[in-house]
C-alpha cells in the first residue's frame, strides 16, 4: 500500500534522533517499519550495522523481507532490476533472545560461558529445577513447598521484572513468602547446575546480555556493531529488555521503537506498559513521538466502539483510530440469559455468516481465559461446526518431537544432562537411575561421545546400544552434514517411536516435518536455539500449512489473538469477573491492563463485532454444574455512556425458547402467501 503522510514522516525521520512510533491497531505498523529500514539502507547505512529486534522470528523475517521488497520495487522503477545481494541483507534481525544468544556466543570466553552452550525450553528448565529441588531436600518437606512450575515462574519473574525475590513473592506468590530463604538456596543451586552443564534457560539469554552490557569495555564493543537499533512491539518489553535497548543506545542516537501502549497486555510475562509510556523522556531532548491513527483493518463503526473503550484509560498516548472503509454496521452487544444462550447465539451467528459467504476460518471467538469456551465447544460439536483452539499444547512440547530434539541437543552438548536423561531412557530397560549412572560414567570420560560405545548398557539394551553410540558419535562429529542430521536421527528413532508411542504413524509425520523445518536453518546450533526460543504452535507453522479438506472456526484466548484479524469476531464472557478478571480486583494497574485486553479483542474485527454478556453463570461443584446460578453485571469497561456505539440484542434462555414455541403452536396460521397470490386474481382451474 502507499504510505500516508504520518507513515512517511515516521519512515523518513532523522536516523540520528530517537523516535517512538505509536502505531494503533491495524495502522500499518509493519509496513511503516519496513519502509524505515528501507530508508536507512537507501541513505547508505550498512545493513550489517542495523539491529532489528522483534518478539517472533516470523515478524523479523517479514520485516526484513518487506524492506528488501521496497528496495527491489524502487530499483525496478529505475530500470535497474535484479534482487538484493546477500551483502545488502540485514543479518542482525530476530527476537531479543535469539540475538542475545548470538552475542553471548561471540563473547562467551570473556564472560565465563562455554561457547557451545545449549538452551533449555521451559519444560526442561522445570525438570532441571526439580532435580536441584530434590537434591537440596526441599521436595521432602512435611509442609507444602512450591512445585517446580511455580518455582520456575517465580525465578523468571524475578529475572525479567528486575524486582527482588521478596517483592515478587509479595505481589504474585504471597503463599510462597515463608519459603524465601529456601527459594534463594534453590535458585542459586539451579544457576550452578546450569553452569556446570553448559546450559542456559530462556531467561538467561536476556540476563547474561544485560550483565554483559554492564561491563563498559564489552558494552562499547557491542555498541560499535550497530548504528541503528529498531525495536518492534515495544509495549511488550520487560524491564531487562528496556535496559538492554538503553544500554545499546544511551544517547538515543539511531534508536527507533514501535508499539502501542493500548495493546500492552503481557504483564504476566513481566512486560510493563511503563517502558513505552516513559520512553520519550529518557533522552534529552526527548524522543520524537509520531502517532499512526489511520486504520486499514476495521470499519469506522467498529473503531468508534473501540475508541470509546480505550479513551477511558487512566494514562495513554492520545490517538483516535479512523478508517476510510465503508461505514458498515454497528457492533452488536448481546445480553444472553446464561452461558448456554451465549453458546447458542454464537453458533447461530457463525452458521449465518457462513451461509452469507464468510468462511469459518475468517471468523473467530475470543475469550479472556481458555475455559470460558467450554460450553461453546460442546455446542459447536453438537452442531458439527469444526474448530481449532489456540493456547493448547505446542508442537515442540509433544513428547515424540522432544525426543528427537533431545537427541540433537545431546550431540551438540554432551554435558546437557536433561537431554541425556531423556535420550538414554528411549532405550529398552534404561530408567532414570541407570541413565544417571551412564551420564556419570560419560562425565568421567570427559563427556566424549566417541567413547560412548565403551560403556556397558543393561542386558536388554545391548542390541540397540551400538546403533545408539554410532549415531551420537556421528552427530557429534557433524556427520552427515546439516540438515541431513535430522533425517539421520529420525531414522534411528523411528523403531523406538513405534515401540513407545500410540498413533505412531501420525507422530512420524510430525518428524518428517521436522526434517523440512531444519532446511530453513544454517546449522544445528541455530536450529536448536531458534526453535527453543520461538517454537511453532504446530508443525505447519514452519513447514507450510497442512492440507485441510474442511473449513474451521477459530477459538482463541485474547492473548493468543494479538496481531491477528478476522472478518467476524465474537468476544464472549464480557462480564465483570471475566473481563476484568476477578483476580485483578483491587489492583488499578491490573484493571487498566484488563481494559486494554478488551480493546485488543475488539480491534481484531474487520467487519462484524459481537460482544456477548451472559447475564447468569451456573455455579459448579466438582465436575458437575449445579442448578444454582449467579447474576453478573456487564463489564465495567462498557459504561452506559458508550453503549450507543452498539446495537443491542438479547439471547433467550432454553426455557424462554420453549415457552415461545409453545405459545406459537396455539396461534392461528395466517396464509399470507395465499393472500398475495389472490392479488392477481383467482387461479384458472384449467391452468393445471
Amino acid at each position: 500500500m502507499d504510505l500516508n503522510p504520518r507513515q512517511i514522516e515516521a519512515a523518513t525521520h532523522d536516523p540520528k534522533r530517537p523516535l517512538l512510533i505509536i502505531a494503533g491497531a491495524g495502522t500499518g505498523k509493519t509496513t511503516t517499519l519496513a519502509h524505515r529500514v528501507a530508508h536507512l539502507l537507501r541513505e547508505g547505512l550498512d545493513p550489517e550495522r542495523i539491529l532489528l529486534l522483534t518478539f517472533t522470528r516470523r515478524a523479523a523475517a517479514e520485516m526484513t523481507a518487506r524492506a528488501e521488497q521496497v528496495l527491489l520495487r524502487e530499483a525496478r522503477a529505475k530500470g535497474q532490476g535484479g534482487k538484493p545481494t546477500p551483502a545488502r541483507r540485514i543479518r542482525w534481525s530476530g527476537t531479543f533472545h535469539s540475538v542475545g544468544s548470538r552475542l553471548l556466543r561471540l563473547h562467551a570466553d570473556e564472560i565465563g560461558l562455554d561457547p557451545s552452550f545449549t538452551v533449555l525450553d521451559r519444560p526442561d528448565s522445570e525438570d532441571l529445577l526439580d532435580i536441584v529441588r530434590e537434591e537440596l531436600g526441599l521436595a521432602a518437606r512435611k509442609t507444602r513447598f512450591p512445585r517446580k512450575g511455580t518455582c520456575l515462574s517465580l525465578y523468571s519473574l524475578v529475572v525479567n521484572s528486575g524486582k527482588s525475590l521478596i517483592e515478587c513473592l509479595k505481589s504474585a506468590f504471597p503463599w510462597c513468602a515463608r519459603w524465601e530463604p529456601e527459594l534463594l538456596t534453590l535458585f542459586r543451586g539451579y544457576v550452578d547446575a546450569k553452569l556446570a552443564q553448559g546450559i542456559l534457560d530462556y531467561d538467561d539469554l536476556l540476563l547474561y546480555w544485560d550483565k554483559l552490557m554492564e561491563e563498559e569495555s564489552l558494552a562499547a564493543r557491542v555498541r560499535k556493531r550497530f548504528d541503528h537499533v529498531l525495536v518492534d512491539e515495544y509495549q511488550d518489553t520487560n524491564a531487562i529488555q528496556a535496559r538492554i535497548v538503553r544500554a545499546l543506545k544511551p544517547e538515543g542516537d539511531g534508536v527507533t521503537v514501535v508499539g502501542d501502549d493500548a495493546q500492552s497486555i503481557y504483564s504476566f510475562r513481566a512486560a510493563t506498559v511503563r517502558n513505552i509510556l516513559d520512553f520519550p523522556a529518557q533522552f534529552d531532548p526527548p524522543a520524537t513521538v509520531i502517532t499512526l491513527e489511520e486504520n486499514y483493518r476495521s470499519t469506522q463503526l467498529v473503531l468508534d466502539a473501540c475508541n470509546a473503550v480505550i479513551e477511558r484509560a487512566r494514562e495513554r498516548f492520545t490517538k483516535n483510530l479512523r478508517s476510510r472503509r465503508p461505514v458498515g454496521a454497528k457492533p452488536t452487544l448481546v445480553t444472553a440469559y446464561d452461558e448456554d444462550a451465549e453458546a447458542r447465539y454464537v453458533a447461530d451467528r457463525v452458521l449465518e455468516s457462513r451461509e452469507a459467504g464468510i468462511p469459518l476460518r475468517r471468523q473467530a471467538v475470543l475469550m479472556r481465559t481458555s475455559h470460558h469456551s467450554d460450553l461453546l465447544e460442546i455446542e459447536l460439536v453438537r452442531r458439527d461446526i469444526p474448530f481449532v483452539k489456540y493456547g493448547g499444547l505446542k508442537f515442540l512440547e509433544a513428547s515424540h518431537v522432544k525426543d528427537l530434539l533431545c537427541v540433537l541437543r545431546f550431540a551438540e552438548n554432551p554435558r546437557d544432562r536433561v537431554a541425556g536423561l531423556r535420550v538414554l531412557q528411549l532405550l529398552p530397560a534404561i530408567g532414570p537411575v541407570r541413565a544417571r549412572r551412564i551420564l556419570d560414567e560419560l562425565a568421567a570420560l570427559g563427556h566424549d561421545l566417541a567413547r560412548l560405545s565403551s560403556l556397558e548398557p543393561p542386558r536388554e539394551a545391548r542390541t540397540d546400544w551400538p546403533a545408539f553410540a554410532s549415531l551420537l558419535q556421528d552427530l557429534a562429529a557433524g556427520v552427515p552434514p546439516w540438515p541431513a542430521q535430522v533425517e539421520r536421527a529420525h531414522e534411528w528413532y523411528r523403531p523406538h517411536l513405534f515401540r513407545i508411542h500410540e498413533a505412531a504413524d501420525v507422530r512420524d509425520r510430525d518428524l518428517v516435518q521436522m526434517e523440512v523445518i531444519a532446511t530453513a536453518f544454517p546449522d544445528r546450533e541455530r536450529f536448536l536455539v531458534e526453535l527453543t526460543l520461538d517454537p511453532p504452535v504446530k508443525a505447519g507453522d514452519e513447514a507450510g500449512p497442512p492440507h485441510l479438506d474442511e473449513d474451521y472456526l477459530v477459538l482463541s484466548t485474547i492473548h493468543s489473538a494479538k496481531g491477528q484479524e478476522w472478518d467476524v469476531v465474537h468476544v464472549i464472557h464480557v462480564a465483570d469477573g471475566c473481563i476484568p478478571s476477578d483476580l485483578s480486583t483491587g489492583d488499578p494497574d491490573q484493571i487498566e491492563e484488563e481494559r486494554r485486553l478488551l480493546y485488543v479483542a475488539m480491534t481484531r474485527a474487520r467487519d462484524e463485532l459481537h460482544v456477548i454478556h451472559p447475564h447468569r453463570f451456573f455455579t459448579t461443584k466438582g465436575p458437575r454444574r449445579s442448578d444454582a446460578s449467579v447474576s453478573t453485571p456487564l463489564s465495567r469497561f462498557l459504561e452506559p455512556s458508550l453503549l450507543d456505539r452498539f446495537d443491542r440484542r438479547a439471547a433467550l434462555s432454553s426455557a424462554d425458547l420453549r415457552e415461545e414455541a409453545a405459545s406459537s403452536a396455539g396461534r392461528p396460521v395466517i396464509d399470507v402467501a395465499r393472500r398475495v397470490r389472490d392479488l392477481w386474481g383467482p387461479v384458472d382451474p384449467g391452468s393445471g
